[in-house]
C-alpha cells in the first residue's frame, strides 16, 4: 500500500486565501505576486550581503545570485534555488521584484548560503541544456562557495515547477552528476514534472523535451527517482493544476512499483505560485517540512 499523502494545513492568511480560491488551479505568477509582494522584505536587506550576477558559464543566463550573512560565521548548509517559468520563460529575479530574494533570505535567516541561479531556456536551448547548466552552477558552488562561508558537503538542490522538472532529472541521470550522488546532500522537488505526459503536443514541456515521443522514455525522470540514493523531497499545492497531481500519481506508481513509495506532501490552501511566494512570511507550511528535511538527509 503506498503511504497516505501528508496534508500540511494551511497558513495561509485569511484573505489571501479566499482571492487564491477565486484564482482556482491556474498558474498565475502576476496576480499571485500582488498577494505576497506587501509580505515580502525590501531591499536594502540588513544583515545580508548579496552578490549578483556571477557568471557560471558562457551564456547570458549562466547567472547566479549569492545570498550569506553580512558578518563571517562560518561555513553554513548551501540552499541552490532552480526557478520556473513552463520550460520557456522565468528567471532569478526580475527587475525590483521581491521573487525570489524571498527564498534567499529565509535560507540566509535560517543558517544557510543562498544560492539563486538561472538558466538557458526551450526551444532554442532544449534536453538536456538545463541539466547541464545545474551541473555547471554546481561545479560553481563546489569551487567557490567556502569564500562565502558555504560548506560544499551540505548543498541542497530546491527545484519550483519547471525548476523542479529540471531538479529531478538531474538526480535522475546520473550522466550529469558532477560528483557520485549528484554532489548534492538532497533535493527538494516543489511541484514537479517528472515525464512528458501521454499524448501531448506542441505544450511548453514538449518545448524543451520534444515532441518525437520514441524520445520520452528515456528522458522520464521516473526510473532514476526511483533508484537514486540522494535524499528526496516531494511537495505539491493543493490548488495546483490538474497536470501535478497526475504527475504525482506518476511519481507514487513509479516508487512503489520499485517498492521506495515516496511521501508526498500537499500544502493546502496554496497554490503554484504561493507555496513559493509565501517563503519568508509567517507561513511556514514548506519551509518547515523543508528544514526537517535538510535536517533527516544530513
Amino acid at each position: 500500500m503506498p503511504p497516505q499523502p501528508n496534508h500540511v494545513a494551511s497558513q495561509v492568511p485569511p484573505a489571501i486565501a479566499a482571492r487564491l480560491q477565486q484564482l482556482g488551479r491556474v498558474v498565475d505568477p502576476p496576480r499571485t505576486a500582488e498577494l505576497y509582494a506587501p509580505l515580502a522584505r525590501k531591499e536594502p536587506y540588513a544583515g545580508v550581503k548579496t552578490t549578483r550576477d556571477i557568471a557560471y558559464g558562457p551564456d547570458a543566463r549562466h547567472r547566479l545570485d549569492v545570498f550569506e550573512p553580512a558578518t563571517q560565521s562560518g561555513a553554513r548548509p548551501v540552499l541552490v534555488f532552480v526557478h520556473g517559468g513552463g520550460f520557456t520563460a522565468g528567471n532569478k529575479r526580475t527587475g525590483t521584484s521581491p521573487f525570489y530574494d524571498n527564498i534567499m533570505l529565509w535560507a540566509v535567516a535560517n543558517g544557510m548560503v543562498g544560492v539563486n541561479m538561472t538558466y538557458r531556456l526551450a526551444p532554442q536551448h532544449p534536453w538536456p541544456a538545463a541539466q547541464e547548466d545545474i551541473a555547471a552552477a554546481l561545479r560553481w558552488v563546489h569551487g567557490n562557495v567556502r569564500s562565502h562561508d558555504g560548506d560544499p558537503a551540505r548543498i541542497y538542490l530546491m527545484g519550483h515547477s519547471a525548476g523542479a522538472a529540471h531538479v529531478a532529472h538531474y538526480v535522475a541521470h546520473p550522466r550529469f552528476h558532477v560528483q557520485p550522488g549528484g554532489g548534492i546532500a538532497g533535493a527538494m522537488i516543489v511541484s514537479g514534472l517528472f515525464e512528458v505526459p501521454p499524448g501531448a503536443t506542441n505544450t511548453p514541456i514538449n518545448a524543451y523535451f520534444g515532441n518525437d515521443r520514441s524520445h520520452h522514455a528515456a528522458q522520464s525522470a521516473l526510473p532514476g527517482l526511483a533508484s537514486t540514493r540522494v535524499p528526496l523531497l516531494f511537495a505539491f499545492a493543493e490548488l495546483d493544476p490538474p497536470e501535478f497531481p497526475a504527475q504525482a500519481k506518476l511519481l507514487e506508481d513509479a516508487l512503489c512499483a520499485a517498492n521506495r513509495c515516496p511521501r508526498i506532501h500537499w500544502l493546502l490552501g496554496q497554490s503554484h505560485m504561493s507555496e513559493v511566494y509565501s517563503i519568508n512570511t509567517e507561513d511556514r507550511s514548506l519551509t518547515d517540512l523543508m528544514l526537517a528535511f535538510m535536517r533527516g538527509a544530513r
